[in-house]
């Protein structure tokens, strides 16, 4: 069964508070250019992961909209590890303006390191062993719950 937007929203969340937090957990500290206390840091990463998941149910929504022009109605496994692409441009330039002002602000190199780490992760989760403990996910639309 193609996910439904809801069973990708759900993954996409589940993914982020699941493996993001235990990659955010394992990064923080060795990530390149960043400097100041290490609780602080951990604060930032985590901000970070959460403002990419406040962001990506509006990307679910984009990409559902465009999934409608295909004919099966559904991402190819390469689109959705190219998505990371414009989502970490746009949460990039979004923390570089200041729009998102209460994260603060993230050395390029810190930021993209963690933001690849982290998509590519997940990614590869979402795309074998997830399919493991949830043998039924793919059956119910990606939903999780």
């Amino acid at each position: 069964m193609v996910p439904t937007l809801a069973g990708r929203i759900q993954t996409r969340l589940f993914l982020l508070a699941t493996v993001g937090a235990i990659i955010t957990l394992l990064i923080v500290p060795v990530l390149p250019g960043s400097s100041g206390a290490l609780g602080d840091r951990y604060v930032t990463g985590f901000l970070v992961l959460a403002a990419v998941a406040v962001l990506g149910v509006g990307w679910e929504l984009v990409y559902h909209f465009l999934m409608q022009f295909r004919w099966e109605k559904d991402w190819p496994t390469l689109f959705g590890l190219l998505t990371v692409v414009p989502e970490g441009l746009l949460l990039y330039f979004l923390l570089r303006s200041g729009a998102i002002d209460f994260i603060d602000p993230v050395p390029s190199a810190a930021f993209w390191t963690h933001f690849t780490v982290v998509w590519l992760c997940v990614w590869l989760v979402a795309n074998g062993p997830m399919r493991v403990p949830f043998i039924r996910w793919r059956f119910r639309g990606g939903r999780v719950l």
